[in-house]
């Protein structure tokens, strides 16, 4: 409040207010690539002043409205400290910018050289950027993402001295941030879940198809990658003494035409111009969606425009005339007569590296629209065609006499096509006749606008509808054997998305599994009759031998590793799953103290649980469980685990229940997730599978969502609960998660590499300590083992696993989690060497 009292102060007394300082002192107050070092004062003078009124006007609200919250949070010493430092930092950087690009980027340093920087935003951008360094992983992402690629948008294709001081601002208060909190600042390579990702991709491609606009539709655009108008919009500059120059040529009367037609372009011509951009912010909402059909188009659109890049550039290089879109490239990549080749081969490759982009992440984005839906698009598409194209020429002779010259009906047909495409790519193109009177214009600019208009809500109409579940008749025929017959308590997991389904000969079992690297992995055990446990495991193995494949059953009980080695096949353990039996439970005793504490402390704070459904919750609650995951996500060293770990997607299931802690205020303050356990037609219990907490909420929500789950579903009936199984986690009868029993030989060779395993990964996703939170509840324990026909294939079947656990893992990620595991492997070998036992 002090700095807007000071700052209308300032401006009155100075009588800068409507007109900003005059041009006798404002050198002295207003910071520009001259400033230094000679008035070296204004790097904190020119936060104090606006160029005009709006500028008062628009730096009292931003200070208003960010900079209040900032300070309330940060505290004042903090917040006055990154704003200064970060405003200093941020002209300092831009003069010393502006001196590097004099002799790499000539153009660019010449058109910043004649503008100046004044306001407050530079230093609401730095303080901005400092006070998320004391906020969670999730939050601290998405406002630096946002911020940073809006400064970077400016910065880049409008290219002002203001535009570079906000960004080096930016940049001095991340880095500023984490120094006022005590730690220092550190470059991680941020983690996303598969939900986040094509959110950061989505932004990515919006930002690409918004930058050339800004730099299109601003006069004086300067920045490095401006010139790339030429080839997202055309938005050509059509300056009146050329306009005059051409026109008084007579040989170049159709050029004089067009540049006439699209001197008088209003917003119509506007609209066609940046059809490309409007087409790629329509595919952004389809790659965050996950949409195949987006990605596939984005590529497309990226590939046309990296050939065209190409193409310019070799025009560029050979020949540019001066009436022509290379001749305003050459004009945009020149300072005086001295070509500058970097200037106009780096934002070229803009298209480029965004294919590079999107075809290196194709793996988010596999959803499929229904069968038939993008030929049901096409012939609507060239339907639409014809009938704007009948309009238009049946209009066309109407209002025949409203053009210059006027046109005959082979005029018109032939002018269709020309009517579809953006102004910019037919305006060297001369035209036959150009619209006079109003109606004609209306007409002549209309049909593209309502072509693009309408396939833009049909292309996105395709991204709304959902998506079909490829696996068809198999899913409906898996899930009446799984609800008729007797399984186990991750039985559900099958129905999940990755799986493939095989079917017993007698059609009374299936398994779930999925190919990877030549290894069949099964997500449970058969699900169908258990007296037929070893008979179909026989069947399967038959099937996979047949094609060439190697099965492994994954997370299975001790039946079935039973029925297995009936077949001379090995086991290892490689889960352990608690289980809770609901007849007796009672949270009584010592034992249950912590318990008894989280629901006491939970009743006191007004925190009660509620069962909700994920697809009916309500957008609330929907966007609330979406925050709370990625922030989890966010806060890991490693990308989200799948398989047999659900998470935001299998939330969206009609049959699963989520159990929500929910206050007063109605913000959730953690969720769990239950998959039904049916026996013989009936839900006989419930399974544990995603859970997860708010960073600031109540710390024992998760103790009091398990503790009301079993209290409540005892009440509705249901016999057990299972917590699900912990990986790489074994308890022994009398030990701790993960350790050997006394008295046992020491463990086997692969069963060591798995305690190593798990020991690598419990800093990151914590399978031991989830195991010893679950001790809490006194569960019964049920090992779930892994078995396999061949000791040869564990190298195999270790890649399969690591692959379906981990499927977005980095090459360098991979590297990290084997060195840990081979230091574990390596300190366990050690300790077991020196054993007396």
């Amino acid at each position: 409040m002090g700095f807007v009292v000071l700052f209308w102060i300032l401006g009155a007394v100075s009588s800068a207010i409507v007109s900003g300082p005059g041009p006798g002192w404002r050198s002295s107050v207003a910071a520009s690539a001259h400033s230094l070092p000679e008035a070296w004062w204004t790097v904190l003078t020119s936060a104090f002043w606006a160029r005009d009124l709006p500028g008062y006007v628009l730096g009292t609200v931003l200070v208003l409205v960010a900079a209040i919250p900032l300070e309330r949070q940060m505290g004042s010493l903090k917040f006055s400290l990154s704003a200064v430092l970060a405003q200093t930092a941020g002209v300092l950087a831009a003069c010393v910018f502006w001196a590097a690009a004099r002799a790499m980027m000539g153009s660019w340093a010449a058109g910043m050289s004649g503008t100046y920087f004044l306001g407050p935003s530079a230093m609401v951008c730095g303080a901005a950027m400092a006070a998320t360094a004391s906020m969670g992983a999730l939050w601290r992402r998405r406002i630096r993402l946002g911020t940073f690629g809006l400064l970077i948008l400016l910065a880049l294709y409008s290219g002002g001295f203001t535009d570079l001081v906000r960004l080096g601002a930016g940049i001095a208060g991340a880095l500023l941030g984490p120094l006022l909190l005590g730690d220092r600042p550190r470059l991680v390579r941020p983690v996303s879940s598969r939900h986040e990702g094509r959110v950061l991709i989505a932004v990515l491609v919006a930002v690409s198809a918004v930058g050339p606009v800004v730099s299109g539709l601003l006069p004086h655009a300067v920045g490095p990658l401006s010139v790339l108008r030429y080839l997202f919009t055309d938005i050509e500059p059509v300056d009146p003494n050329t306009l005059q120059n051409v026109c008084a040529v007579p040989a170049q009367h159709r050029y004089c035409e067009a540049l006439h037609l699209q001197l008088r372009a209003g917003a119509g011509g506007i609209f066609m111009a940046i059809v490309p951009s409007l087409m790629l912010l329509l595919l952004a909402e389809g790659l965050r969606r996950g949409r195949r059909f987006a990605w596939a188009a984005a590529l497309l659109v990226l590939a046309g425009l990296s050939a065209l890049a190409l193409i310019t550039l070799v025009g560029v290089l050979q020949s540019a005339g001066p009436n022509t879109v290379a001749g305003e490239l050459v004009n945009a990549s020149q300072p005086g007569n001295s070509t500058q080749p970097l200037a106009l081969v780096v934002p070229l490759l803009m298209p480029v590296a965004l294919f590079g982009v999107l075809l290196a992440c194709r793996k988010l984005f596999p959803v499929a629209a229904p069968r038939g839906t993008y030929t049901r698009l096409g012939l609507q598409v060239l339907g639409l065609v014809c009938a704007l194209g009948l309009v238009y020429v049946a209009s066309g002779l109407v209002l025949a006499a409203g053009f210059t010259p006027v046109p005959g009906p082979v005029d018109l047909l032939a002018d269709v096509p020309d009517r579809f495409l953006p102004l910019g790519f037919t305006v060297d193109v001369p035209p036959a006749f150009f619209p006079q009177s109003t109606p004609a214009v209306l007409l002549y600019e209309g049909v593209g606008i309502a072509f693009w208009a309408a396939t833009g809500v049909l292309v996105l109409r395709t991204f709304l509808r959902p998506a079909p579940d490829g696996r068809g008749n198999d899913k409906d025929r898996a899930l009446a054997i799984l609800k008729e017959q007797e399984n186990s308590s991750i039985s559900w997991m099958t129905t999940w998305s990755g799986n493939t389904y095989w079917f017993s000969g007698a059609g009374e079992s299936f398994i779930a599994y999925r190919v990877i690297a030549g290894i069949a992995l099964t997500l449970g055990p058969p699900v169908g009759p258990p007296a037929r446990a070893s008979a179909v495991v026989e069947e399967f193995s038959q099937y996979c031998q047949s094609n060439g494949w190697t099965p492994c059953l994954y997370s299975v009980p001790a039946e079935v590793r039973d029925a297995a080695s009936g077949l001379g096949w090995d086991s290892v353990q490689v889960a352990q799953e608690t289980v809770l039996p609901l007849e007796s439970l009672s949270f009584k005793g010592k034992k249950f103290q912590d318990v008894r504490t989280a629901m006491n402390n939970a009743a006191k704070a007004g925190i009660h649980a509620e069962w909700v459904r994920y697809p009916t919750a309500g957008l609330n609650v929907q966007t609330q469980i979406q925050a709370i995951s990625e922030e989890w996500v966010a806060d890991r060293k490693l990308p989200e685990m799948g398989f047999t770990l659900g998470g935001l997607e299998e939330l969206n299931d009609p049959e699963v229940r989520c159990l929500l802690a929910i206050d007063t205020h109605h913000v959730v303050h953690a969720v769990t997730s239950w998959l039904p356990v049916y026996r013989d037609r009936k839900i006989a219990g419930w399974t544990l599978d995603f859970m997860r907490r708010r960073n600031s909420g109540f710390r024992a929500a998760i103790e009091f969502l398990i503790a009301s789950a079993a209290t409540g579903l005892k009440d509705e009936g249901y016999g057990f609960i299972s917590l699900s199984g912990a990986p790489l986690v074994r308890v022994p009868p009398e030990g701790h998660p993960g350790m050997a029993p006394k008295g046992l030989p020491p463990a086997a060779g692969l069963d060591r590499l798995l305690d190593a395993l798990g020991a690598a990964l419990e800093p990151v996703y914590g399978f031991r300590s989830l195991l010893a939170f679950k001790r809490k509840f006194d569960p019964r324990y049920v090992p779930l083992y892994m078995v396999y026909p061949d000791s040869a294939a564990l190298p195999g079947i270790g890649n399969a696993l690591g692959r379906a656990y981990l499927p977005g893992l980095s090459l360098g990620e991979g590297f990290q989690l084997l060195h840990r595991i081979l230091k574990r492997g390596s300190m366990a070998a050690g300790r077991s060497s020196s054993s007396p036992e």
